[in-house]
């Protein structure tokens, strides 16, 4: 299963970013070989959509569960459509890989 998580940064001792369709990185960890990956979010500076083309690119990853504080109503819907589990977490003092791993 794969679990990722919005980042500020591309490295596991980044803090969680609290957008998802506007955040900086993914951050994906793999469960099944215990491996992180880091993906610029490529839609985060999008006209519009940001949140439905984000969504596009987790699944594109691979994803199965999605964490992030906050889920826009077309990112919700479109996340929701594609079968991806959403978890709204939040927290500014752990590391995006102590998260990750306590959630996997």
């Amino acid at each position: 299963m794969k679990i990722a998580i919005t980042s500020l940064e591309n490295n596991k001792a980044s803090k969680m970013d609290p957008r998802f369709g506007r955040g900086a990185f993914f951050a994906v960890y793999d469960t099944e070989n215990k491996e992180f990956s880091f993906y610029e979010n490529e839609a985060k500076d999008a006209q519009g959509g940001a949140g439905p083309k984000a969504a596009e690119l987790v699944v594109n990853l691979g994803v199965n569960k999605l964490l992030s504080s906050d889920f826009g109503p077309k990112a919700k819907a479109a996340l929701e459509g594609m079968g991806i589990e959403m978890l709204l977490y939040s927290n500014e003092v752990k590391t995006v890989e102590e998260i990750l791993l306590e959630n996997s």
